[in-house]
Formats: structure tokens, C-alpha cells, sequence
């Protein structure tokens, strides 16, 4: 049976010493996404972030239950083709680090991520990205228009949070959770997009197929005449469609995803950089 996921870790030697074989295999995977965003052009700089929450939550935290999430996000003044599984950073909520490291933490990073995953049990995965196209879109009253093949399964699916400035205010998180709601996608109106997902894959999934949707309608709108509209009843039925694509068996995005990481050359031995993770 094709196993795509279990084949990029069958490349992966064993957890570093003082580091949970689930917690490498996370860090293996987070760092991989890094390298292929790089690949695709959609790294900003040392800007943007990814980060993938942990299964075991730290106690003693802000919220409410008395439980904060603790995620891996990227070393602040890396490039992404710089980033590797074990200098990934490990933080709690409020930005604690959790492990070793000379790095510091993004702050817009972690306002945004910290919030998203603290109120999303669904939020294993947050992407945020600044791409020209989803800029672009982002910057235009219409927002994204339901009427090409990728931005009609978006019907529905995504938030609009307004330009608060550059999120590095943590009173601003409880307002993009608001904004992000239920949805898969928020689009933030004059910055850029997040992204949420069960999984790096579905995250990433989503991703890219918000990517192309942008990318499309930026094309169409640079050409003579209307765009052709998408009858509702089509776009009633894009979401069991889609679901179709996924084969039995499958994650949400992993064919895609690591199909992707295949293309760009990552693998998990690549990635690894063992020597500076430290508990």
C-alpha cells in the first residue's frame, strides 16, 4: 500500500537523545513544510510563521482550563531553508521557550498562533503566509470571489479579520479567533492569510489551494470581460467533491503534501541537523 507519510519518516534516523520519538517525528515534519515553502517562493524574508501544536500540553498556563498549548514554531531570524527539526523552537503560550536555544520568538508569531491554537482543538496545524497574490487579494473590497475551480470550494469557508497593524498586541488574538471562527482560512484584509488544519498536510492542503484560487483570480481580473459566475447549486456540492479526492485510507492532504516534498528534494534525513537541541 502507498504510505507516503510513513516513507518520508522511513528515511529519518532515531530521536536525539532528550527528545520524544512523537516530538522528532513532529519536528522532522514542521521543519520538511519550512523547506518546501521555501521551495515554492512562499517564505517572506525571515517573516511568516508555521507551527505545529504538541500532543502533550503544558499545565499552569492562562487559559481558562488551567492547560496551554505548547507548539513548535520557526527560530525568528532564520530563513526558511535555514530552519531544520531540531533547531525548530518549543514554546508555551506566552511565548516561553521551552528548550535550549540562542533564538528568540517572532512576536507577531506568537500572537497570532498562540491564540489560533489555544481556542481551535481542530488547530494542530497554523499557517500564515504573505504571498504577492494573497496580498493582493486581501488588499481589494471584494475579497475572494467564488467563480474559478479553487476559490468555489472556499463558498463558505473563509473569515475576513480588518488591517489591525503589524499582531504584535496579544489583545488582538481574541478578535482573530472571533473573525477566524469555524473556518479553515482567514483572510487578514490588507496582510495575508491563516490557515488551520487537523494536520501539516491538511493545513497545508488548504494552502495551497487558497494560493491558487488567488492566483487565478488575479490573472482573470487582468483580463477583458466578466468572469463567468458558478451556478449555487455547483457550489453547494464542491465540498462533497472534494472530500472524494481524499482516497480511504488517507489523511486530508498528505497525497498532495508529500508528493510536494518528493518534487522539492526534502527528506527527512536532509532536515535533521541533530546537534542543537537541547532540553
Amino acid at each position: 500500500m502507498f504510505a507516503p507519510r510513513e516513507d518520508f519518516f522511513a528515511l529519518a534516523g532515531p530521536a536525539p537523545a532528550g527528545c520524544a520519538a512523537a516530538e522528532w517525528r513532529a519536528r522532522l515534519e514542521l521543519a520538511a513544510c519550512y523547506r518546501l515553502f521555501d521551495w515554492l517562493g512562499w517564505a517572506e524574508g525571515i517573516y511568516n510563521h508555521i507551527t505545529l501544536r504538541l500532543d502533550t500540553p503544558q499545565v499552569d498556563g492562562p487559559h481558562a482550563d488551567g492547560v496551554q498549548p505548547v507548539f513548535l514554531i520557526n527560530p525568528y531570524g532564520l530563513h526558511y531553508g535555514e530552519v531544520s527539526a531540531a533547531n525548530l523552537l518549543k514554546i508555551d503560550s506566552v511565548g516561553r521557550k521551552l528548550d535550549d536555544s540562542p533564538y528568540s520568538v517572532n512576536a507577531a508569531g506568537l500572537v497570532i498562533h498562540s491564540a489560533v491554537h489555544g481556542a481551535r482543538a481542530d488547530a494542530h496545524c497554523v499557517m500564515h503566509t504573505h504571498t504577492t497574490s494573497v496580498m493582493a487579494l486581501a488588499c481589494k473590497q471584494s475579497g475572494l470571489r467564488d467563480d474559478n475551480f479553487y476559490s468555489a470550494y472556499f463558498k463558505g469557508r473563509v473569515g475576513l479579520h480588518p488591517f489591525e497593524g503589524i499582531t504584535t498586541s496579544s489583545d488582538e488574538g481574541p478578535r482573530l479567533v472571533a473573525s477566524l471562527g469555524t473556518h479553515p482560512v482567514l483572510l487578514l484584509r490588507n496582510h495575508g492569510v491563516v490557515v488551520v488544519g487537523a494536520s501539516i498536510a491538511a493545513a497545508f492542503e488548504q494552502l495551497w489551494t487558497f494560493q491558487r484560487a488567488c492566483d487565478v483570480q488575479l490573472a482573470s481580473d487582468s483580463m477583458a470581460g466578466a468572469n463567468l459566475p458558478v451556478a449555487p447549486d455547483v457550489l453547494a456540492r464542491i465540498g462533497e467533491q472534494a472530500a472524494r479526492m481524499t482516497p480511504q485510507g488517507a489523511g486530508q492532504g498528505e497525497l498532495l503534501f508529500y508528493g510536494m516534498l518528493r518534487r522539492a528534494g526534502v527528506t527527512a534525513s536532509s532536515i535533521s541537523n541533530l546537534n542543537r537541541i537541547k532540553t
